[in-house]
């Protein structure tokens, strides 16, 4: 019968090193059992250099930079101030969109404002309520100090 190939015990698992590899020959009963542990394969999460925490944790949805210019904001300003309404459609060519050209943001601001007010003196617009009343300063009477002192106590209701 020719000999079976058997499979290496040691072979896809943890060994011990140095010390540990002699320590462990003296104490344990069969050398030739494998510790167990599995060899950790290398991958792209390996590495953590190019690999950091913010990339890793999916827990947590950290904030994404975004830049708004002031022209780009009138843009958006004077487009979503009027009515949107569709053009019915045409004959092929005549009704190609034409992109608006940047405005200045006063001037876009300027524009709105001046065909709707919304507010005046008279319908301001609403403050948010509060549970407490708002305090106002209001200076009471001196505590009793030196009157030459060079920095005389000043109490406020």
């Amino acid at each position: 019968m020719a000999s079976k190939k058997a499979a290496e015990s040691t072979l896809y698992h943890l060994a011990p090193k140095g010390f540990w590899k002699k320590f462990r020959d003296a104490v344990v009963v069969n050398p030739e059992i494998s510790s167990g542990l599995p060899l950790q394969g290398s991958f792209s999460a390996s590495d953590p250099a190019q690999n950091p925490y913010w990339k890793r944790d999916v827990r947590r949805v950290y904030p994404q930079l975004s830049v708004v210019t002031q022209a780009g904001l009138s843009q958006l300003l004077i487009e979503h101030s009027g009515q949107a309404s569709v053009a019915a459609p045409q004959e092929e060519g005549k009704g190609i969109a034409q992109r608006p050209e940047p405005v200045d943001l006063t001037q876009a601001i300027s524009t709105i404002t001046a065909s709707t007010k919304v507010y005046t003196e008279s319908q301001l617009p609403p403050s948010l309520p509060t549970p407490h009343k708002r305090w106002i300063p209001e200076r009471s009477l001196d505590a009793p100090h030196d009157p030459h002192s060079y920095f005389p106590m000043t109490l406020w209701k």
